[in-house]
């Protein structure tokens, strides 16, 4: 592995990477049907980095076709659980053989901070496929308690043909969230990468050709949500789909499933996650630069992103002055270096996005105490804006990008209300220094992952999904991921006395 320390570092590996453009499709690289390519660029730049092939219904229709007749054929399905997960496990080593060129490719795709992909996406993505992996051999079925007059056991059988459609904000990491438990429990797969970033699932399902996994069993189909994700949903062949985005998108996979073969549907979606800081919080230096971080980590691009501070009014002000101190250490320019923390947004439709929320800010006289600005290029600053209140569009709203929103409280009990004024429910993080507290309001936060003093979403072990608009229908990551690619079977046996 490259160790990579200036940006010069960066560039070399840069030059010497090549771009697979081409959907994967029953174990080869192939164009699109229709012959017709889609570009995909380099945010911070808008340099062009590949025509990738941008597939319709009857791609899609050839996936299925040859995840179909895998799964049928037993090649993966019904191979020894050993034998899988030595496949996966040797996956994860050719990944770690590439994890320099993984992350230059991922920043250079997304506009992410290559630091973070190196310190954080690419190992991350590396141990969910391992943890997965291991994870085959190690669930058991059950036998139910039915008395001596018959024996009934439950097993998981695969599902099926699975549709994993995913995000551009995290585009290695959900991957392995989708195929890391789909491909242990049997499943074959159709993946649709976001047509922003998919350069990395390309080339990690070229390395799953040569780990070992059989022709059809992981196959990328490059699009756009119309002519590929829509087309995914619908599909009568298809028996699961697992999808991590918006919530209007989200929505549109339900109906999907409706209007073609009730196929089981989960849904990751969007979140307006809270920060409740309370006056008994033990060290407000370590509080701010949670929140910080929980803000800004990604861009602010993260589903679970810390856009709502809920602080006590007494201690507001001495917060906000620690996170005045710190907020230079979130150093934006340039993904490719490593000296920066924050990147670029994906598109320039989403920067307008982003940067619409400040001009929201200054209209409606809120008071933008750090940040506030757009930079050259797609660049937002990293942005408080305080006096934030329950009516305004930047307290309701998912806004994705490096904005947080700051309101305060005067007790407990509206603390609790303002965290659960949304529609979303994904995460929360709670700061006190009084365990019950701690306990209490965690429990009371409807949402998926509530972290105490710090920022976070658990790891490999720990479920992830969300309450309300938030989630639909299981939880990534985790044994409890399982669930959502497996079927359980009653088989029934009589046992008459002689």
């Amino acid at each position: 592995m490259k160790q990579i320390e200036t940006l010069s570092d960066v560039v070399s590996v840069a030059r010497a990477l090549r771009f697979a453009d081409k959907a994967f499709i029953n174990g080869r690289f192939t164009a699109a049907l229709s012959g017709n390519t889609l570009e995909t660029t380099n945010p911070a730049t808008g340099e062009h980095l590949a025509d990738l092939a941008a597939c319709n219904a009857e791609d899609v229709d050839a996936a299925v076709k040859a995840a179909r007749a895998a799964f049928e054929a037993g090649s993966w399905s019904q191979r020894h659980p050993g034998e899988r997960k030595a496949v996966l496990l040797k996956l994860a080593a050719l990944m770690e053989q590439e994890v320099t060129q993984l992350a230059v490719l991922e920043s250079l795709d997304s506009g992410k901070p290559v630091s973070e992909c190196l310190a954080v996406d690419v190992p991350e993505t590396i141990h969910v496929i391992k943890w997965h992996a291991e994870a085959i051999d190690k669930l058991y079925d059950h036998t139910a308690p039915v008395g001596n007059g018959a024996m009934a056991m439950v097993v998981r059988e695969p599902i099926g043909v699975v549709g994993c459609v995913l995000p551009w904000n995290f585009p290695l990491l959900m991957l392995a969230w989708k195929i890391g438990p789909a491909l242990a429990a049997g499943c074959s797969v159709i993946v649709k990468p976001a047509e922003q970033t998919s350069l990395t699932a390309l080339r990690v399902a070229e390395l799953a050709h040569e780990a070992g996994i059989p022709a059809g069993v992981l196959n990328i189909v490059t699009g756009t949500g119309k002519e590929v994700g829509e087309p995914i949903g619908l599909h009568a062949d298809i028996d699961m789909v697992s999808f991590t985005g918006s919530t209007a998108t989200g929505r549109r996979f339900l109906h999907y499933a409706a209007e073609s073969n009730l196929k089981k549907v989960v849904l990751e979606c969007g979140g307006k996650n809270p920060a409740i800081v309370f006056d008994d919080a033990d060290d407000l230096a370590s509080v701010a630069a949670n929140v910080l971080n929980g803000a800004f980590w990604n861009m602010g691009e993260n589903c679970s992103a810390t856009s709502r501070l809920l602080v006590h009014e007494q201690v507001k002000d001495a917060l906000l002055k620690h996170m005045a101190e710190q907020i230079g250490e979130w150093r934006m320019g340039n993904p490719l270096d490593p000296e920066n923390r924050l990147g670029t947004m994906i598109t320039a439709d989403h920067f307008c996005k982003v940067s619409g929320y400040l001009t929201t800010a200054r209209k409606e006289g809120l008071k933008v105490v750090q940040g506030g600005f757009t930079d050259r290029g797609i660049y937002v600053q990293p942005t408080i804006i305080d006096g934030v209140t329950p009516k305004s569009a930047l307290f309701r709203e998912e806004i994705f990008g490096p904005v947080l929103c700051v309101t305060t409280f005067k007790t407990e009990a509206e603390a609790i209300a303002l965290a659960n004024d949304t529609d979303y429910g994904l995460a929360a993080s709670v700061y006190t220094g009084k365990l019950n507290r701690a306990i209490r309001v965690s429990r009371a936060v409807r949402a998926g992952t509530v972290t105490v003093n710090c920022f976070g979403e658990g790891d490999a072990t720990t479920p992830f999904g969300g309450y309300k608009q938030s989630g639909f229908g299981g939880r990534d990551k985790s044994v409890f991921a399982l669930d959502q690619y497996t079927e359980l079977k009653t088989i029934w046996i009589d046992l008459p006395a002689e």
